[in-house]
């Protein structure tokens, strides 16, 4: 979904100019905004996929972060910024906009001149550190982790647990940044969260099908039909409620049989617990689904 992609990409500059107020003039932000975006797109080698795109966004970090380090950069080359202006520090350099250099590692940007992108600060893993240091890092990442990319393990929990507090801590990203984002799959947990909420109260069946399992439905769809995760994620989010439903269903229903006799008995134990069976598993699928969706790197 390209649209989808090139959203985030926009969002997070957007956050990031916004940032900008107040501490960059009007020229420096347009500048520093164009260049962050001309950086995004290097890093993202094209890729219209919303899953990717969001592990580059969230290797830049925290806008506000790269906010300050712009701040510092022109203090350091002496041209005073808004926040400077206001402080009365004075002029001391040049403009920056007779600098003319590529970012590191950067070939020219499609659709600009060569040259055209100045320098833009690195960002989280451009670190400027000697190949071994990288090579023993890539080691221990992996030994760690498990394989490349992956990081400590339970990673995603950490994040999860910290997706309200401080956003440098789950890397740039936090719950109102996720739904936001993922608004589509907001909803559809939402839905099925609905659906099994509706389950205890009796409404009337539309045609043969009962409301919970047309509301499910829906939910369901929505899930499958979303880029953000995975087909094994999206199988077991929306399966978990069916599998609550039968399986837990016959087992506790079975073991609630006991020693009375009958199929009678065992279907009515059945249809007492297979309903809340069903909540327990909707409520563990939308949790995984909620987990893998914070869960971008």
């Amino acid at each position: 979904m390209m649209e989808r992609a090139d959203q985030l990409v926009l969002n997070y500059v957007s956050k990031a100019a916004d940032a900008a107020h107040g501490v960059l003039r009007a020229d420096q932000r347009l500048d520093f905004a164009k260049r962050l975006r001309a950086r995004i797109e290097v890093e993202r080698h094209g890729s219209q996929n919303a899953r990717e795109v969001s592990k580059v966004l969230a290797r830049f970090g925290d806008p506000a972060a790269l906010v300050e380090r712009e701040a510092r950069r022109l203090a350091e080359a002496g041209i005073p910024t808004k926040r400077d202006a206001a402080a009365g520090v004075p002029a001391t350099g040049h403009d920056p906009a007779s600098t003319q250099e590529q970012p590191p590692g950067a070939g020219p940007v499609p659709g600009q001149d060569a040259g055209s992108t100045r320098r833009f600060p690195a960002i989280v893993d451009d670190g400027d550190v000697p190949a071994g240091v990288r090579t023993y890092r890539r080691i221990a990442q992996e030994s760690l982790g498990g394989r490349p990319g992956r990081g400590l393990p339970f990673a995603g929990l950490r994040r999860l647990a910290m997706s309200t507090a401080n956003p440098m801590a789950t890397g740039g990203r936090d719950a109102r940044t996720i739904v936001k984002e993922h608004s589509r799959e907001t909803a559809a947990m939402v839905i099925l969260v609905l659906a099994a909420l509706l389950l205890p109260f009796d409404l009337p069946p539309v045609a043969i099908f009962e409301i919970p399992v047309l509301v499910w439905a829906a939910g369901a769809v929505i899930v499958l039909f979303s880029e953000s995760w995975k087909l094994g994620d999206k199988l077991l989010g929306i399966g978990a409620p069916l599998l609550g439903y039968s399986v837990g269903g016959v087992l506790i229903g079975g073991l609630r049989v006991g020693s009375e006799p009958g199929l009678q008995a065992f279907f009515t134990q059945f249809y007492d617990v297979s309903g809340t069976m069903f909540m327990i598993g909707t409520g563990l699928g939308v949790v995984w689904l909620a987990y893998r969706l914070l869960d971008v790197s």
